[in-house]
């Protein structure tokens, strides 16, 4: 804490202590505390001069953990609340307090001790996901079995990972099927079904069967250690409440030298010098902003590492801020509300025309798409040949040359589709889209696939909007399968935006800002210039995503969409506290400055209501980061969809 309070102290890069009593600054502290106790017993039995031996004691123990500190920051010129405390300790003891000074060595080492282990605490939450790596691994080499460290496996080796073991790495499984639990890394309860061809992540356990993995990254850079560097990384991101209270305290900490300079200059011009100056050093002591500096790092450290246990990524105090102030959430359609496995559902060919070629034009055309739409063509026409000359269409569809003719597949609104318009507004309205395929001018006819809507996304729709939040669709597919989509989700009609482009997405994030700030969730990728323009990005299923995990605000590592309202309630209750201990720590200030000066506290009373306030808003700071604060999000309509969502998937497919 004091190298964000005090900017005395380097950070500590040791695994932190498991328990209170084991910080060599908690020791400190109590043995200074039972040195002023035995001080003051000593003094009551009748002899001062034990009491104060004791005293000074408690006041060289409880200082040594302050006061080195402080000195090396002032050594670089730097100051800070530290530098308050130890010149109103060597005041005290030059003033013969030595009672008082004893008292505010312990109680500043006390709260200095107790914010160092809470901060370690919340990080060491974060660090043990690195735990979830086995400590042997076994691989395949030389034709046969071989445990080796986790460190030493490389990428491209085979991990043999039996039943109930943990993955070493991240994977694609190549024999094998099973179902892996994911809870730990993603936050999601429902083990997924995979097979050969699958990914999996460092961390998941495997359930039955024996799996064997080709490793796609070594222990030191797999997903769970991506995560941990990010999060870290964050967490020492400043908020702008956190900017807001350091640019109170920094100026105020010389600013408070300044007050106590004078009040003790003409106190002692016009009065008593002994009385005014230990009023200075009282002064000193009341407006020290150190609550006020450490109230927010605290609940950012905190609610972030919280978060990413719940497999929700937060990118520092910034985004948490951000995101517990939205007011609109905007949501695309595909991946986000529905399940982003697509499936060919229909096929209409014009008249005259196998289905058969619709299919085979399609899939030539989506060959080497990475759209979602072209997995579903793709898995109707498991060897395609490819087209030559493809070209992408933004918001459009994809043209090229198909056996030597030009061929286009894309919206009815960019592909006239004729006669088959009847049946395109009939596929639309059960909320299919609509492929158009044309092939040397001529339409061959329609291919209707159809993404399902997430099992419980009307229920996370519903629980936002009980929270008070604008809900909103933005796709690019047509409006009456949007319009049909939003109405099982439970959006309101006006709330849907259909038809858009990608700059058409960013644009309409901007106008919605105008109502309050807005989170746009998306898949990192596609949907990167609304994610940007947002107030706050947000990327669904990004576990194992570079391009989200960086891009994004905040992340959702899985694919349960009832971590969204989840991640909104965790961030407005950290913004909440941060407010609470930002409000507390400027009231202790403004109500203790004046009484001080005006001779009604003293220097031992202002001490501890001082640091009385400073452990209170740490405690407070530290309940951002208790998960069952969480319990409130067991709302009635996400416990609806947790029995939904929680069935098993049917298959590989499914899981993926």
């Amino acid at each position: 804490m004091s190298a964000d309070c005090c900017a005395a102290d380097e950070h500590d890069d040791s695994p932190p202590p498991r328990k209170p009593w084991q910080v060599r600054e908690i020791q400190l502290a109590a043995a200074a505390g039972v040195l002023l106790a035995a001080g003051f017993a000593a003094g009551w039995l009748g002899s001062p001069v034990t009491g104060t031996v004791l005293h000074l004691l408690a006041a060289a123990v409880g200082g040594f953990t302050f006061v080195p500190g402080t000195v090396r920051a002032l050594w670089r010129r730097r100051i800070g609340v530290g530098t308050l405390m130890t010149i109103a300790l060597i005041g005290a003891l030059l003033l013969g307090q030595f009672a008082e000074a004893a008292m505010l060595a312990f109680l500043f080492s006390i709260s200095e001790a107790l914010e160092d282990y809470s901060l370690a605490r919340t990080r060491r939450g974060l660090r043990a996901l690195l735990a979830l790596v086995p400590e042997r691994v076994r691989v395949l080499r030389d034709g046969g079995e071989v445990t080796i460290a986790p460190g030493e496996l490389r990428v491209g080796e085979v991990m043999v990972v039996r039943a109930g073991e943990r993955v070493a790495s991240d994977g694609t499984v190549r024999s094998g099927q099973s179902s892996v639990d994911t809870s730990a890394i993603t936050g999601e309860s429902v083990p997924l079904e995979i097979g050969p061809g699958d990914t999996v992540f460092a961390g998941s356990i495997n359930g039955t069967g024996v799996l064997t993995v080709e490793a796609t990254a070594t222990v030191q850079d797999n997903s769970l250690a991506k995560v941990v560097r990010i999060v870290e990384d964050a967490q020492q991101r400043k908020g702008t409440r956190q900017r807001i209270a350091d640019r109170v305290s920094r100026p105020l900490v010389p600013g408070i030298m300044v007050l106590a300079l004078v009040i003790g200059g003409l106190g002692a011009w016009l009065g008593d010098p002994a009385t005014w100056i230990e009023r200075a050093l009282v002064v000193l002591v009341a407006a020290a902003p150190c609550a006020l500096a450490i109230s927010v790092p605290v609940t950012v450290i905190a609610a972030v590492g919280a978060a990413s246990r719940f497999g929700v990524l937060v990118k520092g105090g910034a985004a948490l801020e951000e995101l517990g102030a939205v007011r609109t959430v905007a949501l695309d359609k595909t991946g986000t509300l529905t399940r982003n496995s697509p499936a060919v559902t229909e096929i209409v060919p014009a008249e005259g025309i196998p289905a058969d070629r619709v299919l085979a034009v399609a899939a030539a055309l989506e060959a080497r798409s990475e759209h979602p739409l072209a997995a579903a063509i793709l898995d109707a026409v498991p060897d395609p040949r490819p087209a030559c000359d493809v070209v992408t269409v933004p918001g459009a569809g994809l043209e090229g040359v198909v056996d030597g003719a030009p061929a286009r597949l894309g919206k009815p609104t960019w592909i006239e589709p004729g006669p088959l318009r009847p049946e395109v507004a009939r596929l639309q309205e059960t909320g299919t889209t609509v492929a158009v395929i044309e092939h040397a001018g001529a339409v061959l006819g329609l291919i209707g696939i159809r993404d399902e809507l997430r099992p419980e996304a009307a229920d996370t729709v519903r629980a936002l909007h009980e929270m008070g939040l604008r809900v909103v669709m933005l796709t690019g597919d047509n409006t009456r399968t949007a319009t049909a989509l939003a109405a099982q989700a439970g959006l309101d009609p006006a709330d849907v935006h259909a038809e858009l482009r990608p700059e058409d997405k960013a644009r309409l994030v901007t106008e919605l800002r105008d109502r309050g700030r807005v989170a746009m969730v998306g898949d990192g990728v596609n949907d990167a210039p609304a994610l940007a323009t947002a107030d706050t990005g947000i990327a669904m299923g990004a576990m194992g995503t570079d391009v989200a995990i960086e891009t994004a605000d905040v992340a959702l590592m899985g694919t349960d969409l009832r971590h969204l309202p989840q991640a909104l309630a965790h961030a407005r209750r950290a913004r909440t506290i941060m407010l609470q201990n930002i409000g507390l720590s400027a009231a202790i200030v403004l109500a203790l400055v004046p009484l001080a000066a005006a001779g009604a506290l003293g220097l031992a009373t202002v001490v501890f209501i001082h640091e009385l306030a400073e452990v209170f808003v740490i405690a407070n700071g530290v309940r951002a980061g208790r998960l069952r604060s969480l319990s409130g999000m067991d709302h009635p309509h996400l416990r609806t969809a947790r029995r939904s969502a929680d069935r098993p998937a049917a298959g590989p497919a499914a899981a993926r």
